[in-house]
């Protein structure tokens, strides 16, 4: 505003008089200056500081920018429900979880209905023995064949609404108690923890409230058991561990048991569906290279992870995991394969 004062520090005092009173007045001034250094010491980082300068002023303006050299773990923007706010910083939302471990068939959003979605698996088996994609090795595309006939849509859509069916029966189950009440849902978050859709990654049980009317079960009482385990135990889920988001080496082990007995007894969808069923996977990768404008794009985008023979831990890269049975298949990302390497001691 034209005309107005600058506002001077705060600590800048006045000019003391001169003569007999200097004295007194200097005096007094040390005496404010102490007790605003004492008041400055005893502020914590928020407080205002004394040296005040007028906002709306250019010239007295502090501009503070940073560069600081490491990459960030961001993600997209997501639309989320609001269901309330607890506090001030703390709104409560609606959050989507990614079951981690395992993965069922995709259901008709993914890919469309069959009479859409076997086009798209029809052209990938078309490109896969046509030689537009070459760079495939030809055991691994002959694999991919034998999976991608005239109703692999269906049948994996199919199994894709069944295993919803069964794990919404499966919830319901295990998160009412014995007097009807329902249980909430304990959630473990784990690894990278949202993934580039949004989706909170964990493992989830169900949660005892504990005595008198919902005890704790003992550790290794099946009551305790993760969803996840259930899943792939019952044959609805795949297997499907991906570095670094595992759990820990018991629990581990009990999923890969679980997807032993499943694989062997050929359960759930294997037993409904055929053994030669595309697993969830692959199915999302055949979708990708039966719709890519290119090979390369197609290459890029079908064959992100690299594969880790549990047996022995050897690596079976982008395209050696089809002579691994699904109980041990372990799966790390590209990029992180170095880090993997020596976390997992590959």
């Amino acid at each position: 505003m034209a005309g107005a004062k600058r506002h001077e520090p705060a600590l800048q005092a006045e000019q003391p008089p001169a003569g007999p009173k200097a004295d007194a007045s200097m005096m007094q001034e040390n005496r404010r200056r102490q007790s605003l250094g004492k008041q400055a010491s005893a502020a914590n980082a928020f407080a205002e500081p004394l040296l005040r300068t007028d906002p709306t002023n250019k010239e007295d303006r502090m501009t503070v920018t940073v560069n600081f050299p490491f990459s960030r773990n961001l993600r997209s923007a997501q639309p989320r429900r609001l269901s309330r706010i607890s506090d001030g910083d703390t709104p409560v939302i609606e959050q989507p979880i990614r079951m981690v471990s395992c993965d069922t068939p995709e259901k008709a959003g993914y890919a469309g209905k069959p009479e859409k979605s076997q086009p798209k698996l029809d052209l990938c088996r078309e490109r896969l023995t046509s030689g537009f994609y070459d760079q495939v090795p030809e055991d691994f595309r002959q694999y991919l064949c034998t999976k991608l006939t005239a109703d692999a849509a269906e049948r994996h859509i199919g199994a894709g609404d069944r295993a919803t069916g069964v794990f919404d029966s499966r919830l319901a189950e295990r998160l009412t108690r014995p007097d009807g009440v329902v249980r909430r849902v304990a959630t473990i978050p784990t690894g990278q923890m949202i993934d580039s859709y949004g989706r909170l990654l964990a493992y989830i049980a169900p949660w005892f409230s504990g005595p008198p009317n919902d005890p704790v079960p003992l550790p290794d009482h099946p009551d305790r058991r993760t969803l996840n385990l259930d899943m792939v135990e019952n044959g609805w889920a795949a297997f499907f561990p991906i570095y670094p988001s595992l759990p820990r080496n018991r629990d581990m082990n009990l999923a890969i048991t679980a997807a032993e007995t499943a694989w062997g007894n050929k359960r759930g969808a294997w037993d409904e569906f055929g053994e030669d069923m595309l697993l969830a996977y692959e199915f999302r990768m055949c979708i990708k290279l039966g719709t890519a404008e290119t090979a390369a794009q197609g290459l890029q985008r079908a064959f992100q992870r690299i594969c880790i023979d549990l047996r022995d831990c050897s690596e079976k890269g982008r395209f050696g995991w089809h002579d691994v049975p699904p109980p041990y298949r372990l799966w790390v990302w590209a990029d992180e394969i170095e880090q993997a390497r020596t976390d997992l001691g590959l």
